[in-house]
């Protein structure tokens, strides 16, 4: 029987993460495979930006792209160095794919089709001739006393690499096969895991009225997470309602906070539909819609104030008579509207669980990760890249960056022959 083939380098995971690090590494003449669970390649790559592919975000400083990632945002300092926004925007031109910059910095394909993404990647691993292996879930990973990695397939085939990446992301969107098969192999190697949560995820209301809202976006608005009747953060920008409740980038941003503030008792998020006018400048506005609008009924006067489906939930809300005259409606009764349209409470039932889940929170501590190689501080020759590791950002393309620039770096660095630095933080 023919020994098997040692492969330089094996990686593990075909999404955005591991078909950059697979093609940067064969790009060097290394022998090569990259390893996928699912029938084909970059089936969570489609999903993203709901189909157009966010690929980065605009933000050329580098201290202020790492500090969205928050106080562990320091670990890509190197990653970024390496392979930036503009490299990533260069990549992609290079091969066919023009990208545009929107809201918010957000860079999409100019297609805003995420395909083209995954298109571009994998002419990129063709013209690197990696070895790509589908349907091929990895069962285990042993060490064997010769520093040669021994991965055992599930159909009972075996491959043997002197050098692993792994990237198997983390347990959001599972059906993508996103699963956290990952986490149990480098807790077998000796690594700690940082509980792992649901992030970037939309939000359930215990109101049962939000599925009357349900499609309504609304894009210049306010929200305030309130705790104990104390804010304790806010954003303002694009919110969406749901069947179930409250979804868009400003819940999506603020859903881990809301997750951990959930642990220690109920939590509330209070919408200001006019944050560009105070009190006073609302209800001026709403004195001249009124006197514009003297002979109609209250709940044909507010077409000029907010969108038609919001309309019926603001009236029954504030408690004034639907038919009644707008030039009747009192002081008092104006002031309830005013109330509702600045300070409108839905209280938080729960955060969606990985299933809805755009990323996860947690994963492989950083401090067993050297972060100018992505190598493992504990297993030699071990590197890892993309969603596995602990560290999470807003939406935007910050964590789609994450993903090239550690791929990059540990695809640039796992042939150097890096010295471990175990033990060093």
């Amino acid at each position: 029987m023919s020994s098997p083939i040692i492969y330089d380098v094996a990686i593990i995971g075909g999404g955005a993460a591991g078909m950059m690090a697979a093609g940067t590494v064969a790009e060097s003449g290394a022998n090569i495979v990259l390893i996928e669970k699912n029938d084909r390649l970059g089936k969570k790559l489609l999903i993203t930006g709901k189909g157009r592919c966010n690929v980065t975000n605009n933000d050329q400083d580098v201290k202020s792209f790492c500090d969205k990632f928050g106080s562990s945002g320091k670990f890509l300092y190197s990653s970024l160095y390496q392979f930036g926004v503009n490299d990533v925007i260069n990549f992609f031109s290079k091969y066919g794919v023009k990208c545009k910059i929107e809201r918010g910095n957000r860079v999409f394909p100019e297609s805003d089709k995420a395909q083209d993404i995954l298109n571009a990647l994998i002419v990129f691993l063709r013209e690197t001739s990696v070895n790509i292996l589908l349907k091929s879930a990895v069962k285990s990973i042993k060490l064997e006393k010769n520093s040669i990695f021994k991965l055992l397939i599930e159909d009972g085939r075996e491959i043997v690499s002197r050098r692993i990446i792994i990237c198997t992301g983390g347990k959001s969107y599972p059906t993508t096969g996103s699963n956290g098969d990952g986490y149990k192999w480098i807790q077998d190697f000796g690594h700690s895991l940082v509980p792992l949560k649901p992030v970037l995820v939309s939000v359930k209301t215990k109101e049962k009225f939000v599925k009357d809202l349900q499609g309504l976006s609304l894009k210049n608005v306010k929200i305030s997470i309130i705790q104990n009747d104390r804010k304790i953060d806010d954003r303002f920008g694009e919110l969406l309602f749901t069947s179930q409740g409250l979804s868009g980038p400003i819940v999506l941003d603020l859903s881990k906070r809301i997750s951990e503030l959930l642990i220690s008792g109920p939590v509330k998020i209070v919408l200001d539909f006019k944050p560009a006018l105070d009190n006073k400048s609302l209800d001026l506005r709403i004195l001249r819609d009124f006197k514009e609008q003297a002979n109609k009924e209250y709940k044909n006067s507010l077409s000029m104030l907010l969108p038609k489906k919001l309309i019926p939930v603001i009236i029954d809300k504030s408690g004034i008579n639907p038919v009644k005259p707008v030039n009747s409606i009192t002081k008092d009764e104006r002031k309830k509207l005013l109330h509702l349209l600045k300070e409108f409470s839905l209280t938080i039932d729960e955060v969606d669980g990985f299933s809805k889940a755009i990323i996860t929170s947690g994963g492989i501590n950083l401090k067993e990760i050297t972060p100018t190689s992505m190598e493992s501080k504990i297993v030699k020759n071990l590197f890892f890249a993309g969603e596995i590791i602990d560290l999470d950002g807003p939406t935007g393309g910050y964590n789609l960056q994450l993903a090239w620039s550690t791929a990059r770096l540990a695809a640039n660095n796992c042939l150097k022959g890096t010295i471990n630095e175990k033990g060093k933080d």
